[in-house]
């Protein structure tokens, strides 16, 4: 075990587990007001509502893979998923430990990515040329990444056979279901066949042979397919921690009013890992970090613990891209789709405005 230390303490030594939309945010804003050191497997930060326009476009991924680096310049990023916490110490899987004063949870869901941005930039290309080559295409799963991966290669490349298979009784089930019809009809627009209620047998297509069998007793022909299914949530690794008993039956970590986890005064989780009912949206992350840094930059100056601030959940917003111009939108009191709609999102997927909150330019490929 190498044990390491900032240059300064004084309290204000702050250790960030994640550096997805939550961490990524929370490190930046706390670089200049403490000790912070960034914890994440990979050395990049990815706006990952962006990532299936990259797989039509590898080029849009110049912007929305952002090295840590860039953004945490009075920071340090340590390369190497988090295994162990203590209550002073934070352990990682090469050995590495980290005293800290504040420590905040971000580690969202669980997924298996490239550790550098080249390797990411690569993978990129080579599910666009996955697609290209393809005349048939299938896609596994009809949640917002199942949904928006099929609207993007409906638009960019027409002529090609998209077919999407969910097991659900319709699309988007984390919205309601008039949204959900509506995205369902523009696919059908798009010539894109959409089939509920079935699971797929990837296993059943033999070497040449590209067709997949359906639970339903259908057979979809694909030149090949995306698995675009929920992740699950990457808090496994806390069940051997000092945090065990803080984590909900769902594997989420119990948090106060403050973001703080429950019963812990120094202790902090964000994002999607958190067990506050609302929708796990990339924007709600970023509301979680603002509140998160704003009370620990509050403690670390002695100030009273009667002025942290509360974080309350608002009303559920979802924007599901479709294509490069629609989108359908819910809002509390309606829904819509179509282009005005799309407006919002679909054109730059917010990628210029999430560059801007972490202090980068909008436009620039880093």
């Amino acid at each position: 075990m190498e044990r390491t230390e900032p240059e300064s303490g004084n309290g204000r030594r702050v250790v960030v587990v994640g550096g997805g939309i939550a961490g990524s945010l929370a490190s930046k804003s706390l670089q200049f007001d403490s000790d912070v050191t960034l914890i994440d497997p990979k050395e990049y930060f990815e706006i990952t509502w962006a990532s299936l326009r990259s797989m039509v476009e590898p080029s849009f991924a110049e912007r929305t893979l952002i090295n840590h680096k860039k953004y945490l310049q009075n920071g340090r990023v340590v390369t190497s998923p988090a295994v162990n916490i203590t209550n002073s110490e934070v352990v990682t899987a090469d050995g590495l430990v980290l005293g800290y004063d504040y420590l905040v949870i971000a580690t969202g869901h669980n997924d298996v990515l490239p550790k550098t941005r080249q390797e990411k930039l690569s993978q990129y290309q080579s599910e666009y040329e996955k697609i290209t080559s393809s005349e048939s295409i299938l896609i596994v799963g009809g949640g917002p990444s199942g949904v928006e991966l099929a609207a993007e290669i409906a638009v960019d490349f027409p002529e090609k056979k998209v077919t999407l298979v969910h097991n659900g009784p319709r699309l988007l089930e984390f919205v309601g279901q008039k949204a959900a019809d509506k995205a369902f009809d523009w696919l059908k627009t798009k010539k894109v066949e959409v089939l509920l209620n079935q699971r797929v047998d990837l296993s059943s297509a033999s070497d040449g042979d590209k067709n997949y069998r359906t639970s339903g007793g259908e057979r979809v022909h694909a030149d090949c397919y995306f698995l675009c299914i929920g992740k699950p949530l990457s808090s496994k690794w806390l069940k051997g921690t000092v945090l065990n008993d803080n984590l909900d039956g769902k594997g989420r970590l119990m948090v106060d009013e403050y973001l703080r986890v429950k019963g812990r005064k120094n202790v902090f989780a964000i994002g999607d890992i958190t067990d506050i009912p609302e929708m796990k949206q990339g924007y709600i992350a970023e509301k979680h970090a603002s509140v998160a840094t704003k009370n620990i930059k509050l403690l670390m100056s002695g100030g009273n613990e009667k002025k942290l601030s509360s974080y309350k959940p608002g009303s559920d917003i979802a924007i599901i891209s479709l294509g490069r111009k629609d989108s359908v939108a819910q809002f509390p009191f309606m829904t819509v789709s179509g282009c005005v709609p799309g407006l919002l999102k679909s054109k730059d997927l917010f990628v210029g405005k999430t560059r801007k909150a972490r202090g980068l330019d909008p436009n620039i490929v880093d």
